[in-house]
């Protein structure tokens, strides 16, 4: 081998040659490559018969085989095998195309060993795209960084389309590794940003296709190409058979996941995608395609429920999908700019209020946007980085928005909650308020427009189903707010177990008013139709500990730290005490002397008492010694006094007195005399447990600290950050000057300071 830094593409290697005779190579050449086959990737069969899992089981366990061997290999092997393999490269393509994605791993019975498998695999498939797109592994192993550029394009190791997938389908859980990976391949060939650009009018065509296939041609400057007037008339979602539109709504979601995973793990595209006028073809898009949609899932006869529930959720994604990638697009070719102070604010100001304007006619999507990203704090935002913004034009958008919401007929959530700011500007112009808290959760499209007499069983249910992992659905809310839940709807039902609310809870995303309205309307999901109305509360188990599991030896002696608070140190050291030995230690008997008279205690048992002739017991046993301890509070017999008289008053009011005492007596001893002064620290737990009781029985929410520091330079700012440093601005004077210029003003007006 070649010297260590010294780049691959340089590295000279000495091997020999098929008859024996060394040869030098290039470090990179076909005939380095090991023979190997690499078999191309089958999807998970969807039935699960036991032979075709097998197969598949099978098929798999090889990939899986073949990429740790891969991965295994040294820098310049690897380099070799991937520059120059066919089938690996098949291997992978064949991966990133029939790969399940998110939504079609729900979908799929996947066995347990066939999903332990297939995360095997995609792990592996991972970490093989991870080490094609690093340059630089070490010191010792590296590429030249323009060489590493025409290698991985020149070879077609990585393309846009594959840059989609890689996206969509490792982006969960791994965006900053696939952020640095797609960085990384982007700055090492620049000429991947002109690939994008020839790319995305292909993209665009995606939204167009779906016009057409749905008999919704765009018109106007949207469109792509006039529509011809020879053309047919193309059928609509309403006749077309369920086999097209299914396949229509899955190209639909495939497509808008795609495009927001790329958007969102590699933001530096954003300008690419907004050059090509995306922000102008969603929202139209949005507003022909959704509804038309919509109406066929609701209105046609399926006889498949489970096919008609499954198509809902990909359009309520979609949509959710389109309005983020909106957002994404706004806030890093706009907003971002704004935020981090860059030159022509004003330009960028004034092109968001532009997109926001052309949103207004757009009112489904401008609806559903508000509702995930309220246009209110964007205005906000603009007014605190730009005051010269005009009001007149921000105000006529927010009532613009607020026309929206009414002529949709729907309320906005609950979480959503009026700025400060927006609310002020509103008062004094007469203008709608706007949202300033964004809504944790996306509505899809509402049911009830149209119910006709049909019941749409478990597509309603579907509208906020939350995304369960591999480890099982996790509880959003808190113990408190779980139990004000279960309180609400057994206020409504009582006849209803709380096991069972709990499971129609966990199904509707613990949405109280979602779960009374299906319970009452009879459309609950299959699986809660199933199960017993009355079905009590799971017991919790505890866990045990495991220190109380544990055995040992040495437990309860005098060194056991796990049961013991105080431990003698003085009879621990390190290695041999000094100024002791061994015979000093054995002749010491000190403990002898200590135990003698512990042991001296057990001879004071008295069996038997002798008396001697003419003397009583009490007076050989001490009996009528004095008792320090006898409590003479309440001895009113008055000896001697009452004597003559015979008065039986007294003697009747002595009785009364004594039965009274008792009672006391045998109530006191009833109380548990550790508990004289109850624990401060049980009756704080006790009155902090009202005090939570009684603001959540009003609806008070804690405040939500402030954060004014933000992010590094650079790296942006969020909005939670904007609004807590505006309110420290604004509220500033009450705290750290506490009014001291307004003070000293009034105490010089009143001659108190010589002016």
């Amino acid at each position: 081998m070649a010297c260590a830094r010294v780049p691959l593409d340089e590295q000279q290697v000495t091997e020999p040659g098929p008859i024996g005779k060394e040869r030098t190579l290039p470090a990179l050449h076909p005939d380095r490559k090991e023979e190997r086959y690499f078999v191309p990737y089958r999807p998970p069969p969807e039935n699960g018969s036991p032979a075709e899992v097998e197969e598949f089981l099978e098929h798999a366990k090889f990939i899986a085989e073949d990429m740790e061997w891969l991965l295994a290999l040294p820098h310049d092997k690897f380099w070799c095998q991937v520059v120059f393999d066919e089938s690996l490269q098949k291997c992978l393509d064949s991966y990133l195309h029939q790969a399940p994605r998110g939504l079609d791993l729900a979908t799929l019975p996947l066995s347990p060993a066939v999903a332990d498998v297939q995360r095997a695999v995609h792990k592996a498939i991972f970490l093989t795209f991870l080490r094609m797109a690093t340059h630089k592994e070490s010191k010792d192993h590296f590429f030249t960084p323009a060489v590493f550029g025409e290698i991985i394009y020149d070879n077609f190791l990585f393309d846009i389309p594959k840059i989609l997938d890689l996206c969509v389908l490792f982006g969960k859980g791994n965006s900053q590794l696939l952020h640095k990976m797609i960085e990384n391949i982007f700055t090492q060939q620049p000429a991947y940003y002109n690939d994008l650009d020839e790319t995305l009018p292909t993209v665009l065509q995606v939204f167009d296709t779906i016009l057409d296939k749905c008999g919704l041609r765009c018109e106007g400057a949207t469109a792509m190409e006039p529509m011809k007037l020879n053309a047919q008339k193309q059928p609509t979602a309403m006749s077309m058979n369920l086999e097209e539109l299914g396949d229509i709504i899955l190209y639909l979601c495939d497509s808008t996941t795609t495009i927001h995973a790329f958007l969102d793990i590699f933001p530096a595209a954003c300008s690419s995608f907004h050059s090509h006028g995306f922000l102008s073809r969603l929202p139209p898009f949005y507003e022909a395609a959704v509804p038309d949609l919509e109406k066929a899932i609701k209105k046609r006869n399926f006889d498949d429920k489970s096919l008609q529930e499954d198509l809902w959720k990909r359009l309520s994604h979609s949509c959710r999908k389109i309005v983020e990638t909106s957002h994404l697009l706004l806030h890093h070719t706009c907003l971002q700019p704004i935020l981090e102070g860059q030159e022509n604010m004003q330009t960028f100001a004034e092109e968001l209020l532009q997109y926001f304007t052309s949103f207004l006619p757009e009112k489904r999507f401008l609806v559903d946007y508000d509702e995930l990203f309220p246009i209110a704090d964007d205005v906000s935002l603009l007014q605190q980085a730009l005051p010269v913004i005009d009001e007149t034009r921000t105000s006529y958008l927010l009532q613009g928005v607020e026309s929206a919401w009414d002529s949709m007929g729907r309320q906005r959530p609950l979480g959503h909650i009026q700025s400060e700011g927006v609310s002020l500007m509103s008062a004094n112009q007469g203008a709608a308020g706007g949202t300033a808290a964004s809504s944790d959760s996306f509505r899809a499209p509402e049911l009830q427009e149209s119910r006709e007499g049909q019941k749409l069983r478990g597509a309603e249910a579907m509208m906020n189903v939350p995304q369960k992992g591999n480890n099982g659905a996790v509880c959003p809310v808190s113990g408190p707010e779980l139990e004000s839940l279960l309180s609400c709807i057994r206020d409504l039902l009582p006849d209803l177990g709380e096991g069972f609310l709990l499971a129609c809870l966990q199904e509707y995303d613990y949405n109280s008013e979602l779960v009374i309205n299906n319970i009452l309307e009879d459309r609950l999901a299959p699986n809660l139709e199933k199960l017993d109305r009355a079905m009590p509360r799971p017991v919790k188990e505890e866990l045990p500990a495991l220190l109380n599991n544990r055995s040992n030896v040495f437990d309860d002696d005098e060194f056991d730290v796990f049961r013991r608070d105080q431990v003698d140190m003085s009879r621990i050291w390190k290695g041999r005490r000094k100024g002791e030995n061994a015979r000093e230690m054995l002749n010491d008997k000190q403990h002898i002397a200590e135990q003698r008279d512990r042991y001296r205690t057990y001879e004071t048992v008295v069996d038997e008492v002798v008396i001697e002739p003419g003397e009583s017991g009490a007076v050989a046993y001490d009996l009528d010694d004095y008792d320090d301890e006898y409590d003479d509070t309440y001895d009113m017999n008055q000896v001697g006094a009452n004597d003559l008289d015979g008065d039986s008053l007294l003697n009747r009011r002595y009785q009364v007195e004594t039965s009274i005492v008792c009672c006391i007596f045998v109530l006191q001893n009833n109380v548990n005399r550790d508990q004289f002064v109850q624990d401060p620290a049980l009756l704080r737990e006790r009155a902090e447990a009202r005090r939570a009781a009684m603001q959540q029985k009003k609806g008070y929410h804690p405040e939500r600290p402030g954060n004014v520091v933000g992010r590094p330079k650079g790296q942006g700012q969020t909005l939670e950050t904007f609004l807590d440093r505006r309110k420290k601005e604004a509220n500033k004077n009450r705290v750290g000057n506490h009014n001291r210029r307004s003070m000293a003003d009034r105490k010089r007006n009143k001659g108190m300071i010589p002016s």
